[in-house]
C-alpha cells in the first residue's frame, strides 16, 4: 500500500497529513441488469495437479488479527465466477476452491461476509451442511489432514465493506465498495476479500486466481492477472482473467465500470494495461509511468516476476499493490509516478514474497518506501542522503504515535511508523555493507523466496548469512526500538 506521508510539488519537499481529496468519477447511471446470472462450468484443475504444487503454503493464525483466517485450510485455487448486478446491487458468486487440509477434523471453516447468503455448498460434488454465522461459513463435513478437496459455494447479496483497524485518512474500510454510481472497486489490506467471497483470508495462506466477471455493457469486469477473454453478449460483458503465480487474498482485486483500456509495454517487454473511466481518457498518460518504473526497478531488484502488470484507477483516495493489477485512487499524489513506483516494488516485496504475519508489514512497506525515496532522488536530482535526511527529521514522532514498525498498535494499521523507520534502516544496513553487497541482497531476498512466504525469522537469519555481519542488535534497535536509533553521519 502507498504511502501518502510525503507528496514532492518540484524540488520541494512536503510532508502532508494525508491524501487530497479524490476526483469524482463522473461515470453514467448505471444501465438496466442484463438478466438473471448464468454460471458457467468451472474449468477447475484435478485435484492431484502438480501444476498446484505452486500455491502450497503453511497457513498460520495472526499474531496481529487473529480473528481472521484459519490455518486449518491451505487454499490452492480459487475459481470466482461473478455477476454484478447494478440496479439492485447484487452480486452473485460461484466459487469453485480446490484446498488442503492441513488438519484432520470434524469441520473446516473459511472467512464470508455476513450480508451474502449462502445458497447451496458442496464438497467433492457433494452437498454438506453448513453454518454462516457473522463472518464465519463453517462447512460440517469431516476432512483429512493433507488430503485435497473441492469445495464449491453459490451465494448472493450486496456485499458490505468490513471496518479497517486504522486511524489513516485516506480509507476506513476495506473489501467490496460500491460507489454512488454503483460502479464497485476492492482493497483489502490486512483483510476484507471476505466480503466478497469465501476465502482463508491471511496473507500466509497464497493461491492461484481465476476470475470471470459478468456485468451490463458498456462497462466490464477488471481483476488480477493476463485478460483472457473479453466478449459481449445479450447486453452483458464477460471478461476472464488468470493469475498464473499464486497471491495473497489481500492482494486480489476486482473493478467494475466504465473503463477504457490502454496498453503498453515496459522495455524489457513485460505487457502492461491501464484502465481508466471512459469519460477521463487523458488519465491515461500519467499512468505511462509505469513502463519506466518497471524498467527502473529491473536495475535495482532484477527481472519483473509476474508475467503481465497493470494499473486500475478507482473511486478512492487511496492505492495498493494489487498483485500484476495495481489499484489505484483517483488524487493527484496517488496517481503520482512517485507511488506507481511505490505499488510496483512491492510486485517484488509482497507480492513475490509475501509476509506470513501481519507484525512483518514492515518488510514490505520499508523497502517499497526506500526504493520509492531513491527514485525520487533520481527524479528530482537529489542525492540518496538528501531524501533520507528528510525523512528522519520526522520519523521519530511516528514512532512515538504508532509503536515501533514491527511491533504497532493493532489499531494503527499501515501508520506512517512502517514506511520511514524500516527505509531509514535499509539506507543505514547500505551504509555499513556498501552499496555493491547491499544491492545485490535487495535483488536476491525476492528470488530466494519466490511465491512464498516469509517472516521475521527467516529474513534475518538470511541477511546475516548473506552479509556475513552479526545484524541482531542492529534490527531489534530499528524495528522494535520504541526511540529511533542513532544514524551514522
Amino acid at each position: 500500500m502507498s504511502r501518502r506521508g510525503v507528496a514532492w510539488l518540484g524540488t520541494a519537499l512536503l510532508l502532508a497529513t494525508g491524501c487530497s481529496a479524490g476526483a469524482e468519477n463522473p461515470a453514467p447511471t448505471p444501465p438496466p441488469a442484463a438478466g438473471s446470472p448464468t454460471h458457467a462450468a468451472a474449468p477447475e484443475l484435478p485435484v492431484d495437479d502438480p501444476s498446484l504444487d505452486v500455491a502450497l503454503s503453511e497457513p498460520r493464525e495472526d499474531s496481529v488479527y487473529p480473528q481472521v483466517g484459519d490455518p486449518s485450510v491451505d487454499a490452492l485455487h480459487y475459481n470466482l465466477d461473478l455477476h454484478w448486478t447494478p440496479t439492485t446491487d447484487t452480486l452473485d458468486g460461484l466459487e469453485t476452491l480446490t484446498f488442503r487440509s492441513t488438519a484432520t477434523a470434524e469441520e473446516f471453516q473459511l472467512d464470508l461476509g455476513r450480508s451474502l447468503e449462502v445458497d447451496a455448498v458442496t464438497l467433492n460434488g457433494e452437498g454438506v451442511d453448513f453454518d454462516h454465522t457473522g463472518k464465519d461459513l463453517v462447512v460440517r463435513q469431516p476432512v483429512t489432514e493433507d488430503q485435497r478437496y473441492v469445495l464449491e459455494i453459490a451465494y448472493s447479496g450486496t456485499p458490505r465493506p468490513a471496518a479497517a483497524p486504522t486511524t489513516r485518512s485516506d480509507f476506513n474500510t476495506v473489501g467490496w465498495t460500491i460507489t454512488d454510481t454503483h460502479e464497485t472497486w476492492t482493497m483489502q489490506e490486512p483483510f476484507g476479500a471476505y466480503t466478497w467471497y469465501a476465502v482463508n483470508d491471511h496473507p500466509s495462506d497464497k493461491a492461484l486466481y481465476d476470475f470471470r466477471i459478468t456485468v451490463p455493457a458498456p462497462w466490464v469486469g477488471v481483476a488480477n492477472g493476463v485478460l483472457e477473454s473479453r466478449a459481449t453478449r445479450d447486453g452483458a460483458t464477460t471478461t476472464q482473467w488468470h493469475l498464473a503465480e499464486p497471491a495473497a487474498s489481500y492482494l486480489t482485486t476486482v473493478a467494475i465500470g466504465d473503463f477504457r483500456m490502454a496498453t503498453e509495454e515496459s522495455a524489457s517487454g513485460v505487457p502492461i494495461t491501464l484502465w481508466v473511466p471512459r469519460s477521463r481518457p487523458e488519465l491515461i498518460e500519467g499512468l505511462r509511468a509505469a513502463g519506466p518504473g518497471i524498467d527502473w526497478l529491473e536495475e535495482k531488484l532484477g527481472p519483473y516476476p509476474f508475467d503481465s502488470a497493470g494499473i486500475v484507477l478507482v473511486d478512492s483516495t487511496s492505492g495498493m499493490e494489487t498483485q500484476t493489477m495495481i489499484t489505484l485512487g483517483m488524487t493527484d499524489y496517488t496517481q503520482s509516478a512517485a507511488v506507481i513506483v511505490h505499488e510496483l516494488a512491492h510486485q517484488w516485496y509482497g507480492d513475490q514474497v509475501t509476509p506470513d504475519d501481519w507484525r512483518d508489514m514492515w518488510m514490505n512497506e520499508g523497502m517499497a518506501m526506500y526504493l520509492q525515496g531513491l527514485w525520487q532522488a533520481d527524479d528530482e536530482g537529489l542525492s540518496d542522503d538528501d531524501v533520507m535526511d528528510y525523512w528522519a527529521t520526522f520519523e521519530p514522532e511516528m514512532r512515538a504515535e504508532s509503536g515501533p514498525p514491527a511491533a504497532y498498535e493493532p489499531e494503527d494499521f499501515g501508520s506512517s511508523n512502517v514506511y520511514y523507520g524500516p527505509a531509514l534502516m535499509w539506507h543505514e544496513l547500505r551504509q555499513r555493507i556498501g552499496d555493491k553487497a547491499f544491492f545485490e541482497l535487495i535483488r536476491a531476498w525476492p528470488a530466494a523466496y519466490d511465491n512464498d512466504n516469509a517472516g521475521r525469522s527467516d529474513y534475518l537469519p538470511w541477511l546475516e548469512e548473506q552479509t556475513g555481519v552479526e545484524l541482531s542488535a542492529f534490527f531489534d534497535a530499528w524495528l522494535l526500538g520504541k526511540t529511533s536509533p542513532s544514524r551514522r553521519p
